[in-house]
């Protein structure tokens, strides 16, 4: 999930098939438009930009229409100041220059033209920097503090966005000295700065290394058909910056040293260039928290989280570490052994470029389990269209493929959701599912404008853009997705749902305003849904034999091979968590911070000792990119995830059962933000939260 928080907490592979869930060409969006103004909503297709120049004028007018509000808001007569006039008022100017920025910042990570992707970098550091200074304005404060000396009695979203909002300006120091909050200030712009480049590294970072079909032994075929890979020598061309590239050597490549070379050309990707700025970004943010009144950035950042506190969500990480051992040291034993049995060296060493590929032959020899076999049965246009009906159903809604008017790419899609039964709209998705040089190099959904109620009362919807990297079809030969990409899709999918379905009164409570250590339980609950038979069943088939669908002992299988490696998996997620919390627990900003030495450490402790020369941080773009100081919220969230799947576990439908995804809609993807999430969680289960669902999930029972 990407979206941007303003802080006032502030190629191609192939044009796509045609495809909705009823395998209809792309309708008009007109009658869709029409219907939906029977509501009172509006379903707009957002205008991109498509020029360096566009970019610039739409950050110049959302500042300018912006600063006409805010002058508005400031000068009103404070004896007649209302919640509407004032915390009402911020939220929607806020709230439509996020949407701009929103825009721009797809447009940044997706954009066919590097210039244009430039512009729209440069463009979103201005928004985000101005989104800081606002956190500073004295006048608009000056009304705000007014209106909230006057002790106003608020219920229900009202009270929530009061306290919210005083919070930000607590939380951003306008209660410290007028010199104090301008350095402050000035810190957080310079912080937005360097993490916007942070994450340009990372998308611009490439390597290539080239083969000899030899050396690329026990790699599958389609990955040596895929367009770009073999070379006029006759070579094969690995980018190691691609991660199903990267996948696909450290899954299967028999010989250790091609696993090695991609290994760690990987994990030197924009080493040199983001390893000394991580440090300056860590100082930075060590230094805004201790000047806030914050120990620590950990501490600064998980105030408005279900963790609270940094503390706590480090007890939570280091208590699995704990917990996880003994199953962590026996599934390492086990791929040791696989490997001196392999190589015919009792005393053989595991490696870091081992793990991947000893995990995949356990899964091959004790399991049965091929994931490249696998992919026959998960041919991404029946995937896809297999979980929109799915989706559809439990949900109920319906999905339509609209011709949209503009696409910065070739092969983007787009889709309205509709309630299936009253036809009320919901929004617009995106889909841009295939990798092309510039792209955003991960499985993402971006919003691209959150809901706003309008002036008028009408309901402007929401929009969302999937952002993914599936092998492109190759030839004769379709996208073929592994188990673990199919589960990637319904997740990210998931996110889609989440912004799409929210409603809330206030801009800030849509979908993605839940705290960050909850956004991913939503969705990471639905991947719960590729490891079951009777979803499976409805869409998962043998492309060349569509009546041959996944045998029952190979889903046996499945789930009893991700138990047998959960604990490596597992502590791996913990070690990226615990490094993240080691870089934002430092309390000196004065003390130079040896990137290196503390991520590394980390890995070693908690997961597997990196290979020396090696700087997987400098390309964990979670760290700079929103999730810093967060990403434990990945297993906090997980351990949420799997308390609600449990759910529809024991209901008479199953993963299935409309009843019981209905009430997931209500409960949980349809208040977003407007309530406690504990409360949400709690409602959908008809319980308290139980940790006993994620025990079993990861084999300890």
């Amino acid at each position: 999930m990407r979206s941007s928080r303003f802080l006032l907490s502030s190629f191609l592979g192939g044009i796509l098939l045609s495809l909705t869930s009823n395998a209809a060409d792309p309708a008009p969006l007109a009658p869709l438009q029409a219907q939906a103004s029977r509501y009172h909503a509006v379903l707009a297709v957002p205008t991109f930009e498509r020029t360096p120049e566009e970019l610039r004028a739409a950050a110049d007018r959302a500042i300018a229409d912006a600063e006409t509000a805010l002058g508005q808001l400031a000068r009103q007569d404070l004896s007649h100041a209302t919640f509407a006039s004032t915390i009402g008022a911020l939220d929607a100017i806020t709230g439509r220059v996020s949407n701009t920025d929103n825009r721009i910042g797809l447009i940044k990570e997706t954009h066919i033209d590097k210039a244009t992707r430039d512009a729209a970098s440069e463009m979103s550091v201005k928004l985000e920097s101005w989104a800081i200074g606002l956190d500073y304005r004295e006048n608009v404060y000056r009304v705000i503090k007014a209106y909230a000396d006057t002790h106003p009695v608020l219920n229900g979203e009202d009270k929530l966005l009061f306290d919210e909002v005083l919070r930000d300006y607590r939380r951003a120091g306008l209660s410290l000295p007028a010199a104090e909050r301008s350095e402050i200030e000035r810190l957080r712009k310079e912080l937005t700065k360097l993490t916007t480049e942070f994450g340009t590294h990372i998308n611009e970072a490439r390597a290539a290394l080239d083969f000899t079909a030899a050396e690329l032994e026990g790699v599958p075929q389609s990955f040596l058909e895929s367009p770009g890979v073999r070379q006029p020598d006759g070579r094969y061309r690995v980018m190691a910056n691609i991660t199903w590239h990267a996948q696909a050597i450290g899954d299967n490549a028999v010989r250790e040293e091609t696993r090695r070379l991609v290994h760690l050309a990987r994990n030197q990707l924009a080493m040199a260039d983001n390893v000394p700025l991580l440090a300056r970004i860590v100082a930075l943010r060590t230094d805004i928290a201790r000047r806030l009144g914050y120990a620590t950035w950990a501490d600064y950042q998980t105030e408005p989280r279900m963790a609270k506190t940094g503390a706590a969500a480090r007890k939570f990480e280091e208590d699995l570490v704990t917990g996880l051992q003994p199953k962590f040291t026996a599934e390492l034993a086990e791929l040791q052994r696989l490997k001196a049995a392999e190589i015919g060296r009792p005393d053989a060493r595991l490696e870091p470029w081992d793990i991947n590929y000893y995990t995949n032959q356990l899964k091959k020899q004790r399991y049965t389990v091929d994931a490249e076999q696998l992919r026959a049965y998960f041919p991404y246009q029946n995937t896809l269209a297999g979980m929109f009906r799915i989706y559809e159903r439990i949900f109920g809604l319906k999905f339509t493929e609209v011709a949209p008017p503009y696409v910065w790419a070739p092969g983007v899609q787009l889709f309205a959701v509709n309630d299936a039964d009253t036809g009320e709209p919901f929004g617009l998705f995106y889909l841009d599912m295939f990798p092309r040089d510039g792209k955003y190099n991960h499985f993402a959904c971006f919003t691209v404008s959150s809901g706003e109620r309008l002036a008028n009362g009408d309901f402007e919807c929401p929009v969302a853009s999937l952002e993914c990297n599936f092998p492109p079809p190759s030839g004769d030969t379709p996208s073929l997705l592994k188990h673990e990409e199919a589960e990637t899709l319904f997740h990210e999918f998931g996110h889609v749902m989440h912004c799409l379905l929210s409603r809330a009164k206030f801009m800030r409570h849509y979908a993605f305003g839940v705290p960050q250590d909850f956004v991913e339980a939503p969705s990471q609950m639905l991947e719960n849904w590729v490891w079951d038979k009777a979803v499976l069943d409805t869409f998962a088939a043998d492309y060349r034999d569509p009546t041959k669908k996944v045998p029952a002992e190979i889903i046996d299988a499945l789930q009893q091979a991700r138990k047998a490696t959960a604990a490596v998996y597992y502590r791996r997620q913990l070690a990226f968590g615990l490094l993240d919390l080691a870089l934002h627990t430092q309390t000196d900003a004065s003390v130079p911070v040896d990137v290196l030495a503390i991520t590394n450490g980390e890995l070693a402790r908690v997961s597997f000792p990196p290979a020396p020369g090696t700087a997987f941080v400098a390309y964990f773009g979670h760290i700079a990119g929103g999730y810093d100081a967060g990403y434990y919220g990945y297993l906090w969230s997980l351990a949420i995830a799997q308390d609600m799947a449990s759910v529809f576990r024991a209901a008479p439908g199953g993963f299935l059962d409309p009843q019981i995804g209905r009430r997931l809609r209500n409960e949980i993807y349809g208040v977003g933000a407007s309530r406690d999430v504990a409360d949400s969680v709690q409602r959908f289960l008809g319980r308290p939260q139980s940790l006993q669902p994620f025990l079993r999930f990861v084999g300890i029972e």
